[in-house]
C-alpha cells in the first residue's frame, strides 16, 4: 500500500497563491508512480561515418591552406616584390621608375616620361608610335606618327630648334616654311627644284665649287626693286641661252668694265669704192687683209663690223641692217 501523506492546510495558507488540496494529492500521486532503478542514457557527439568525412574535409582544408601559401610565395619570389615595388618597378618619391624592357598593353597617363643619363629613351612598336597630344575638352591637338613608311606630325605650326632650345632651326605651318640654319646645304645631283619663286638675299655655292643657275625648258629671271649683284670673285661669269639674251635698264645705264671686252661672231660688213656694204664674212682675197674694224650699230639696235677706214664706214642703209 501507498503511503498516504495529510497535511492541515491552516485558513491563514488560504490566501491567493497557495496550493489547493486537490492540487496537493494529484502532485503525491505522481510522485509516487513506480521508477525503474537503472536509467537509460543517449550518447552526445559525431559518431561513424559522420566523424570520418568531418577528419577527412579538416585534411582537405589543411592540404589547400599550405598548396596556397606555397603558391602566394612562389609568385613573391618570381615576381620579386619587395617594399619598394615588385619586378622592375619601383615606386620612388619622384614617381615610378621602370628598369629593362617594359610593355603596356592598355592605354598609359602620364606627365612626364624620361630615360637615365646614361641611356637613350626607346619606345618601340610592331606597327607604328603614335603621340597625341588633347586639350582639356579632349579634342585631338597635335600628332606625331612614326610609321614604317613615313613620320608624320599633325598640328598647327611644326618646329625644330637647336640644342639649347633658343634658336629655331626649322618651322613649318600653313602659311610658310622657315629654314633658321646658318646654312642650307643641299646634296641631291639635281641640285634643288622650286616649282614658282624663290626670295633670298644671297645665293653662293660651295668654296671651289661652281654655282649654276638653270632653267631647261623656261625663262630664268632674276629681279629685284634695287639691283641684281652676280659677282665671281675668283672665276668666270658665264651666261647662256639658246634664243636671246636681254639686258635692259628702264630709267639707267648698262656699265661694262673690264680690261677687255670681246664681242664674238659679230656679221662683218666690206667696204667697196661705190661706198656700198655687203654681208661677207671676209674681205675679198685680192684686198689687203683687213686687221682693224669699226663697230657699228643699226636703228634698231644691231651691231655689226665695218673695215675702219680714214672715217666713218659705218651706213644706217647698210643691208646687213636692213636684213635683220
Amino acid at each position: 500500500q501507498m503511503n498516504e501523506k495529510w497535511i492541515i492546510i491552516s485558513e491563514e495558507d488560504r490566501r491567493p497563491g497557495a496550493m489547493t488540496r486537490e492540487q496537493y494529492i494529484l502532485a503525491t500521486q505522481q510522485n509516487s508512480l513506480p521508477r525503474t532503478e537503472h536509467p537509460q542514457f543517449y550518447p552526445v557527439g559525431i559518431y561513424g561515418w559522420r566523424k570520418r568525412c568531418l577528419y577527412f574535409f579538416v585534411l582537405l582544408l589543411l592540404v589547400t591552406m599550405i598548396v596556397n601559401l606555397a603558391m602566394t610565395i612562389w609568385i613573391l619570389k618570381v615576381m620579386n616584390f619587395t617594399v619598394d615595388g615588385m619586378g622592375n618597378l619601383r615606386v620612388t618619391k619622384k614617381g615610378i621608375r621602370l628598369e629593362g624592357i617594359s610593355e603596356f598593353l592598355l592605354p598609359l597617363y602620364v606627365k612626364e616620361i624620361h630615360s637615365r643619363k646614361d641611356s637613350p629613351l626607346v619606345l618601340q612598336s610592331d606597327r607604328n608610335v603614335t603621340v597625341n597630344a588633347r586639350n582639356h575638352m579632349g579634342q585631338l591637338t597635335g600628332q606625331l606618327t612614326v610609321g614604317a613608311d613615313a613620320v608624320e606630325a599633325q598640328c598647327k605650326r611644326f618646329e625644330v630648334r637647336a640644342s639649347d632650345g633658343g634658336k629655331v632651326l626649322f618651322s613649318a605651318d600653313e602659311d610658310e616654311i622657315v629654314i633658321g640654319a646658318d646654312r642650307l646645304k643641299v646634296t641631291g645631283t639635281e641640285g634643288a627644284v622650286f616649282g614658282h619663286s624663290v626670295e633670298t638675299p644671297h645665293i653662293r655655292a660651295e668654296p671651289s665649287q661652281d654655282l649654276k643657275l638653270e632653267s631647261p625648258t623656261r625663262a630664268l629671271v632674276m629681279e629685284a626693286p634695287r639691283g641684281v649683284q652676280v659677282n665671281a670673285a675668283a672665276g668666270d661669269l658665264k651666261a647662256t641661252c639658246r634664243k636671246e639674251l636681254h639686258l635692259q635698264s628702264t630709267e639707267g645705264e648698262i656699265f661694262l668694265n673690264a680690261d677687255t671686252i670681246r664681242l664674238g661672231n659679230l656679221p662683218v660688213g666690206s667696204f667697196s669704192s661705190s661706198s656700198s656694204f655687203s654681208s661677207s664674212s671676209s674681205p675679198s682675197s685680192s684686198a689687203p687683209r683687213q686687221t682693224i674694224y669699226e663697230l657699228c650699230a643699226c636703228p634698231n639696235g644691231k651691231l655689226y663690223l665695218s673695215p675702219a677706214g680714214a672715217g666713218s664706214t659705218c651706213q644706217s642703209s647698210s643691208n646687213i641692217c636692213l636684213w635683220s
